[in-house]
């Protein structure tokens, strides 16, 4: 149960121009790979979940990972270590979140809307993105 000075929010990571059949997943609170799914012509994938935001900021759930006392992310696993053992691919996407703009995080707790990350899925050498990938855009949406 959250704490009362925690407020719950709607987010949602856009993998834009993923490599076609690769599988993508969100990493579960256990490690392993939660919500796969599989662009098949390069279409967008989307991840919908929650966090909890609390003063600070300071972030929560199970997607939340940490590193050092201020940096959280959220893993997105990909090939083999989204569950496709055929891959040639075994990697993860890092996408940040503390740095967020605050306005977003508000806006998102009010009701207005998801909190929607994007980022490109396809790296400059054409295999699938991996380790900290920057976001294309934030927004409400």
């Amino acid at each position: 149960m959250a704490k009362a000075d925690e407020v719950e929010i709607p987010l949602r990571i856009v993998i834009d121009n993923p490599v076609p059949g690769v599988l993508h997943s969100l990493q579960a609170k256990d490690g392993n790979p939660l919500d796969p799914q599989r662009s098949t012509s390069g279409e967008p994938l989307a991840f919908d979940f929650k966090i909890r935001v609390a003063p600070g900021p300071k972030f929560f759930g199970d997607q939340v990972r940490r590193e050092g006392p201020e940096r959280r992310f959220i893993y997105v696993r990909v090939g083999q270590s989204a569950g496709d053992f055929s891959s040639p691919w075994s990697r993860r996407m890092k996408i940040d979140i503390h740095d967020l703009d605050q306005q977003l995080f508000d806006r998102a707790a009010a009701g207005q809307g998801v909190l929607a990350i994007a980022v490109n899925g396809t790296g400059k050498d054409g295999t699938p993105a991996c380790a900290t990938v920057h976001a294309t855009r934030r927004a409400i949406v």
